[in-house]
């Protein structure tokens, strides 16, 4: 089936804890909407032999994050922005962003219990498609993460589904909220599937499959 195509250009953003299941939701997603799929653990894997995950690379991913996504609204395009969107200021100037391009912005926020979302972080696969980029965190790190993140509040306009339902629940709960925005149509919302493991990084139906052969350990201390 087709996907949905968004009547507006959409930005979406997600927040969570690690291993909330961010990446897996943005994947998911991707497959029933027309969107960019902008990853940012992807961008550094590609980027970054050995990612440092310091200050001064993350500046560089985000810039490359913003560039592009800019670039999408621009176009008409929508974008799923798939980072943790942790930190207020963030937000507001990917809501800002999404503003100048005449497009509307939603943060998905996955909840789920620190510990439970730890333990996930500590079973990262490198053969899953949701666990390939994504670094293996020591509680030191997980709660330093943790502890700069600032939850949403209404002026994100956010949706909240938990980490834990399987993707169709959290699926309907995303679509009744695009509904509400007027961002698609009551007809849409049970439509849309796509064929699944499909990297959509770029709306293109002509698009391959990317290699996804290469493998990579990350640990951060």
């Amino acid at each position: 089936m087709m996907k949905i195509v968004p009547n507006t250009p959409l930005l979406i953003m997600l927040y969570g804890y690690p291993g909330a299941g961010k990446s897996y939701v943005a994947r998911q997603l991707s497959n029933h909407i027309q969107a960019a799929h902008v990853q940012g653990d992807r961008i550094r894997y590609e980027l970054f032999e050995k990612p440092l995950y310091d200050k001064q690379e993350t500046a560089t991913i985000t810039q490359l994050m913003d560039y592009m996504t800019e670039e999408f609204l621009s176009s008409g395009i929508s974008v799923i922005y798939d980072t943790n969107a942790l930190r207020a200021a963030q937000r507001h100037s990917l809501r800002e962003m999404a503003r100048r391009a005449q497009a509307k912005s939603l943060v998905i926020w996955l909840q789920i219990d620190a510990d439970s979302a730890f333990e996930r972080t500590q079973k990262r696969d490198r053969r899953k498609a949701d666990d390939r980029y994504a670094p293996v965190l020591d509680q030191t790190t997980f709660n330093s993460i943790s502890s700069h993140m600032q939850n949403p509040t209404m002026v994100d306009n956010y949706v909240v589904i938990s980490g834990k339902h399987v993707f169709n629940t959290q699926l309907s709960a995303i679509m009744k909220k695009l509904h509400d925005m007027n961002v698609i149509q009551i007809d849409e919302m049970s439509s849309g599937v796509a064929k699944p493991e499909l990297v959509n990084r770029i709306p293109n139906p002509q698009a391959g499959r990317v290699d996804l052969g290469r493998r990579r350990n990350i640990l951060i201390r």
